[in-house]
């Protein structure tokens, strides 16, 4: 080999390493920390950088993308000496790859442990059931305490979150029956509540239908009412109207008669002493009772007679009681007071049909002459 070959290879070679030794590629979201014979010299950004071969080096390579780390779960004590298994995720970010690489040795064990004693600090003033309910008190008072301590070691703290809280076992089985008890309790005070709205809508419904009833039965017992005292007072206008004297109504109170003895329930009737008064004004509308030769009727007119000579209505009734044919009993009395009603009423249309027929004679000449 040629001599001259041998000095231009080592030195292309040595260019060869110079050059790689002097560039320097950072990717993005990256950060190296250059030294330069052991003093730290400058921080490389993303993109091409060059560097003095042998004198300058890449200390530390950083990300300074957001990351997560999550802790194991560490036990902590509450106020009220019960122990608990906290979990927590911490967000973080580099800011200052210098402050992080030169100001503490591992940046991860020093939050885990700034973590730990802080919830330390925190959980320790709060009982068991404050620290199940403020996990957002808890998660604040972390970040704040963690982002000044570790800001000046070029760290931001973005967020901190309990993952998770594990009381012991015994706890655990006591905050299930706790809460059983509970369900139970508010399930029992909804039924009552429910079964008290149930039974205070029944009785407003009660009460509603009460009223409505004794509304709608006072209308009807007023519109009754209203019809009854319209009817009577169409039966008057009537009378009035039609100038019906006594004997018309004596003839409709005889006519009355036989229909009060007709009942099965009927086993006692008393005669009013105002019988004899209406026979005897039915029997003299019709002329002489004495010309008709009706056995009856003159036994009416004679008590009628008897009546109007000084006898009164109580004396009238008094003969008829002290008849021997009415004292049998109660069912008798009544038959023969229907019995001789309905013959008093036969007697009396016998006697006006009669009374017209010895009219109509006359009414004939009359229209004749």
């Amino acid at each position: 080999m040629d001599p001259v070959v041998i000095p231009i290879l080592v030195a292309a070679i040595v260019v060869v390493f110079l050059v790689a030794a002097t560039v320097r590629i950072v990717p993005q979201a990256r950060r190296y920390n250059i030294e330069r014979f052991g003093r730290y010299r400058r921080t490389l950004q993303p993109g091409l950088n060059f560097v003095l071969p042998v004198a300058d080096r890449v200390n530390t390579k950083l990300d300074v993308r957001e990351q997560v780390y999550s802790s194991d779960p560490k036990p902590v004590i509450t106020e009220d000496n019960l122990v608990v298994n906290i979990d927590t995720v911490l967000y973080y970010q580099i800011t200052d790859p210098r402050a992080a690489a030169y100001e503490v040795a591992d940046y991860l064990q020093a939050i885990d442990q700034l973590t730990v004693t802080t919830l330390r600090n925190v959980i320790g003033s709060m009982d068991l059931e404050g620290t199940l309910t403020s996990r957002e008190e808890i998660n604040a008072r972390l970040r704040a305490v963690l982002d000044d301590a570790t800001g000046k070691w070029g760290i931001r703290v973005n967020r901190v979150e309990i993952k998770a809280i594990d009381p012991p076992n015994t706890i655990k089985e006591a905050m299930e029956k706790q809460m059983r008890a509970e369900r139970d309790k508010r399930a029992a005070i909804l039924h009552a509540e429910g079964e008290r709205q149930a039974k205070i809508l029944t009785a407003e419904g009660t009460k509603q239908k009460d009223i409505l009833e004794a509304q709608g039965t006072q209308q009807a017992m007023i519109l009754r009412a209203d019809g009854e005292s319209k009817a009577v007072e169409l039966v008057f206008q009537s009378v009035h109207r039609n100038n019906a004297d006594a004997k018309v109504l004596a003839y409709k109170y005889l006519e009355t008669l036989p229909h009060l003895a007709q009942s099965d329930n009927n086993t006692f009737w008393v005669i009013p002493g105002e019988l004899t008064e209406a026979v005897r004004t039915v029997t003299s509308a019709f002329g002489d009772r004495s010309a008709m030769g009706s056995p009856v009727a003159a036994e009416r007119a004679d008590a009628a007679d008897g009546g109007t000579d000084g006898t009164s209505d109580e004396a009238a009734t008094q003969e008829i009681q002290g008849d021997p044919t009415l004292a049998l009993d109660a069912a008798a009395a009544a038959d023969e007071a229907a019995k001789q009603a309905e013959v008093a009423v036969s007697d009396a249309k016998a006697e006006a049909e009669a009374a017209g027929e010895t009219q109509m004679p006359g009414r004939g000449q009359a229209s004749g002459g």
